[in-house]
């Protein structure tokens, strides 16, 4: 890849783009270019995803939101997140820029809605991160009990102190992985992805194998009612399913972070993000149904959604649908998944810090890239200490308020998200009846996208209002994950108007100017 002087002129070709003044603007960040090819950047994507993770923590709630309309809803929260995955497409191709969200959004609608769509990105990834460096330590101190048959071994992770100090641990290694480049992150990515997704093929081949048997007596057949969204019991426990499958999709766009730093920048991450969400659809899918059809979807036994087993499904179905050795493989592949994605997630975030820090949207000293390695060394380390800190300090004060950051973090997916399919839209307002491809894939599809994403804010907003939800507490009557989420936002416009005053030019326009280019995608 080509690095892109910091002002480029109109008529140079910068990342396969003809430009014409709308993107003149846009700054290399001296990232390693050529680092990832097409499968390396879909290895990223999937890995942020976290498949194994995500599903061994919620079939259970769904199907408990939902029943056997699992399937559906997995179907449903796909929709969205595929039409935005347009949108990034397009998008990427104007300006593989690594600020992503941020970037195009200031672009579309100006410096203040791109730095809170920035702002939305960065916090949404550090409670992931933190999220997942817990869920890698719990799995990491069972799978020692497992491997070593010794129960004490496993209740290490009960201890607050042993907890904390092993995802501090976690975090440092995935953060030092992260900082040595795209390079030491691919070669890592391509062994756990790998792992996760054979264990996880392993686990439904032998699930189908064994329906009707008489050791599982909760399986029901199958029955293509189960795709159908419609025959969901209620509007609420859609929208409930819908949040739990919007989630589990959640980090795909992570191949797009690395676009500066990918072989053919301005296709190649639009690429990986569509063959990402193939992966992913094809895994949930297949697991949902063949899980379904050997346990079922009710609450006694080793149905789904027992509330005994359901917050962690694989732990309880592992040994009796794979037996005692191969169970502990599907252990080793939710500690894969969930330490693959503690990993590659640190991506996105230091990146988009990176960005923000080069268009004067963040201090200066978060543009130092490492000589060597060529990556943001500064946003990345950075943004382990931040996680620790996070972590350790919310799981000190209260284990409810961590759990109500997490609840919280659907409100920020959606909302950068659906900011982004909409900058998307506008970006491209004047090439929209050039062509029914460009109505289509710049237009309506986002369009759509954004919208979906919206209503979904809008009623989780409305959900959170209700201190019944995520832990049960509440503060002065409001739900607590309604203050934590609204909170984290305003948190962003504090720091936005702090911002304002040191970097005023960015806020004035005068940086990353808002215009909509007239782009000649170059072959």
């Amino acid at each position: 890849m080509t690095q892109v002087d910091a002002r480029p002129q109109a008529g140079d070709t910068v990342r396969g783009v003809t430009m014409s003044g709308g993107t003149a603007d846009v700054r290399s960040k001296g990232l390693g270019g050529n680092s990832v090819g097409l499968m390396g950047s879909a290895v990223i994507g999937i890995s942020t995803v976290a498949p194994v993770y995500c599903l061994t923590s919620t079939l259970g709630s769904t199907a408990g939101e939902v029943g056997l309309q699992m399937p559906a809803v997995f179907l449903a929260g796909f929709l969205p997140m595929l039409l935005v995955a347009f949108a990034y497409r397009e998008l990427n191709r104007a300006m593989p820029d690594c600020g992503t969200s941020f970037t195009w959004t200031v672009k579309a609608f100006g410096p203040k809605v791109g730095w809170m769509c920035g702002w939305g990105l960065v916090i949404a990834t550090i409670i992931v991160l933190s999220n997942l460096a817990g869920v890698a330590t719990s799995y990491f101190w069972l799978l020692a009990g497992e491997i070593s048959g010794n129960p004490d071994i496993a209740a290490l992770d009960d201890n607050k102190g042993v907890h904390i100090l092993t995802t501090l641990i976690l975090i440092a290694i995935a953060t030092a992985i992260s900082y040595r480049g795209m390079t030491a992150t691919k070669s890592v990515q391509y062994t756990l992805v790998g792992l996760q997704l054979v264990v996880l093929a392993v686990f439904v081949v032998m699930a189908f194998s064994k329906v009707g048997s008489a050791e599982f007596p909760t399986g029901t057949g199958f029955s293509w009612n189960w795709l159908n969204p419609f025959a969901v019991e209620s509007f609420s426990a859609f929208t409930a399913g819908l949040s739990l499958a919007i989630f589990i999709y959640w980090g795909w766009d992570a191949c797009m972070a690395t676009n500066e730093e990918t072989t053919g920048s301005a296709k190649t991450p639009g690429r990986a993000a569509l063959i990402t969400m193939i992966v992913l659809i094809g895994s949930y899918l297949a697991t949902g149904i063949a899980a379904q059809m050997i346990v079922g979807s009710g609450d006694q036994g080793l149905g789904l959604a027992n509330p005994d087993t359901s917050d962690n499904v694989f732990a309880a179905l592992a040994g009796p649908v794979m037996g005692g050795v191969l169970g502990v493989t599907l252990f080793v592949a939710v500690f894969a998944s969930a330490t693959a994605s503690l990993q590659t997630t640190f991506i996105p975030v230091a990146r988009t810090v990176l960005a923000m820090s080069t268009y004067e949207a963040l201090p200066h000293s978060f543009t130092k890239v490492h000589p060597k390695f060529k990556t943001p060394g500064l946003a990345t380390v950075v943004a382990g200490v931040a996680t620790g800190v996070f972590y350790a300090v919310m799981t000190l004060v209260s284990e409810n308020v961590l759990v109500d950051t997490i609840y919280a973090l659907g409100l920020m997916i959606c909302f950068y998200y659906a900011l982004t399919a909409f900058a998307c839209v506008w970006f491209f307002r004047k090439e929209l009846t050039d062509s029914v491809k460009d109505a289509l894939f710049k237009g309506v599809l986002p369009a759509l996208g954004g919208l979906m994403l919206t209503a979904v804010f809008a009623k989780t907003l409305y959900d959170m209002w209700d201190p019944a939800y995520g832990s049960g507490s509440s503060v002065l009557g409001m739900g607590s994950v309604f203050v934590i989420g609204v909170g984290l936002l305003l948190l962003g416009v504090v720091i936005m108007l702090v911002m304002r005053f040191r970097s005023p030019a960015f806020f004035r326009g005068e940086v990353l100017k808002k215009e909509t280019p007239s782009l000649v995608v170059a072959d």
